[in-house]
């Protein structure tokens, strides 16, 4: 399957072929003609500039005033490269350098960046060939674009560095000679304009975004699920409550509680009860707040997957070479820190209907087991949900308001957007985990209600979920079956 990067994303559905595993990306006519236009144009400009131009006759950063002569130019772009792979920390997974891959390509086919072709077309062999440059989650400041990792990851154009090819690791010199390739001599302007962007940001931006959609879906369904099994009441889900409050994402989250109830014998019995506690009768303001976030920053995500992120910015058409600030990433800082906040409401909601069910109220027995006391049964999975739901509190203090001078003052303000983006990436995977537990709870109570049933689809939800977890009579090892939870949501 073949997919055309000359076509630009229009939402996250677009991006999907990004993640199949056998999609080629082909560059089509229209990106090879933008990209050869811009590389002859920036060669002939050269040959008429008399004036420096940063970062293809100077220097980089505060080094921007230093000139280089022409035939050191070459020496310039790759010294850039091999001083600038400086990432440190843990690996980043190997899907996520696929998809900065991906959009590295991306940014430099709208031919603004002075690339040669050969060097586009390389970053597709790599990624047409699931061959993944190692890089690593620290180090970028998130301003200059993602200068360390965009650094580590381009390495092995150059025949240098290690990359991650069918399961094994090999230095870019074992993989060249596998498939081969020649190490690429960069040309004027290049490794500045691989190594500026804000791939590495956005590459972990769509992944978490991506995922936080699935998440802020499976929710809706498992508070459903725990309402039922809690004995809860439907009146909160009437439309008519949320017409005199019209958030999209609150009346979709309504709607979708009052679709999952349909036919359940639970929720019509009579209630002794007036109302529910806050977990369970406003998961349409708290869900639906989280939906309508999430909306925003896809648009701003997809906007960005459709920019060119390099600096300077050489524009053909006007007659002009612009150093300005493009790969700045606070269109993405900011967003993925409202990100984290926002996906960790749906975790922070969770574990707490998690406590309403095992608290032995509505007739559900003290922590879900017939006998507690010899039983501890689901007290201490309330316990884990409890700490991973601290820990995401801890991790969603936002990283975009934090800023500090680099390159001896000449980057005076960046965005830790990569910062954001990796704490980001920890917290959604934190929800899933509180969700899998709740799921874990929810499953549990709803059999102290037999033999009343839930609604055909919550019925078929738990019976689907009962082939990897099952009811628990007495105590087990639970650390086995929250992980078989959390595989179940990930299989979903």
């Amino acid at each position: 399957m073949n997919f055309n990067i000359d076509q630009n994303f229009h939402s996250l559905n677009d991006i999907d072929v990004l993640f199949n595993d056998d999609v080629k990306i082909v560059l089509g006519s229209e990106s090879q003609a933008r990209i050869v236009k811009c590389r002859e144009y920036l060669d002939n400009r050269m040959k008429s500039q008399k004036e420096p131009i940063y970062g293809i006759t100077t220097g980089f950063g505060s080094l921007c005033n230093v000139s280089v002569g022409a035939d050191d130019l070459s020496a310039l772009q790759k010294n850039l490269v091999m001083s600038h792979a400086c990432s440190l920390g843990e690996e980043v997974p190997q899907e996520i350098v696929r998809l900065m891959l991906a959009f590295k390509i991306k940014s430099l086919s709208y031919g603004f960046s002075g690339v040669q072709l050969k060097t586009v077309q390389r970053l597709v062999d790599f990624f047409n060939n699931r061959v993944y440059p190692v890089v690593y989650q620290q180090g970028s400041l998130g301003a200059s674009g993602d200068l360390a990792p965009l650094a580590n990851m381009c390495l092995p154009l150059l025949g240098l560095g290690e990359v991650n090819y069918e399961g094994k690791r090999y230095s870019a010199q074992e993989i060249n000679e596998k498939f081969g390739w020649e190490p690429l001599v960069l040309a004027s302007k290049e490794g500045l304009a691989l190594l500026n962007g804000t791939q590495f940001m956005l590459a972990f931006a769509i992944w978490n975004i991506r995922k936080a959609k699935k998440l802020s879906g499976m929710a809706d369904k498992i508070a459903a699920l725990s309402l039922d099994a809690y004995d809860g009441r439907i009146e909160p889900f009437t439309p008519g409550v949320h017409a005199v409050r019209p958030h999209s994402g609150q009346m979709e989250t309504a709607k979708n509680m009052l679709h999952y109830l349909d036919g359940s014998q639970i929720i019509a019995q009579y209630k002794q009860h007036v109302q529910d506690p806050y977990s369970f009768r406003c998961v349409p303001q708290v869900h639906g707040a989280v939906k309508d976030a999430l909306r925003h920053i896809e648009e701003v995500f997809v906007t960005e997957l459709n920019s060119a992120t390099d600096n300077p910015t050489v524009l053909p058409d006007d007659d002009m070479i612009v150093s300005a600030g493009n790969f700045h990433g606070e269109p993405l800082a900011i967003n993925l820190d409202f990100l984290a906040i926002a996906i960790s409401e749906i975790g922070s909601i969770s574990e707490r209907r998690t406590y309403q069910l095992i608290s032995g109220k509505r007739s559900l027995p003290s922590f879900l087991v017939a006998k507690p006391g010899l039983n501890s049964g689901f007290m201490i999975p309330q316990y884990a949900a409890a700490g991973v739901v601290s820990q995401n509190k801890q991790l969603c203090t936002p990283a975009s308001v934090d800023t500090i001078d680099s390159s001896q003052g000449q980057e005076d303000h960046v965005s830790m957007g990569a910062n954001a983006a990796t704490k980001c990436y920890r917290v959604v995977n934190n929800v899933e985990k509180v969700l899998a537990i709740e799921l874990m709870n929810a499953a549990q109570a709803l059999e102290f209600r037999r033999p009343l049933k839930s609604s055909p689809i919550l019925e078929e939800f738990v019976q689907q979920y009962r082939k990897v977890v099952n009811f628990i009579e007495d105590d087990e090892v639970m650390y086995t079956h929250i992980n078989n939870s959390i595989e179940f949501l990930r299989s979903l």
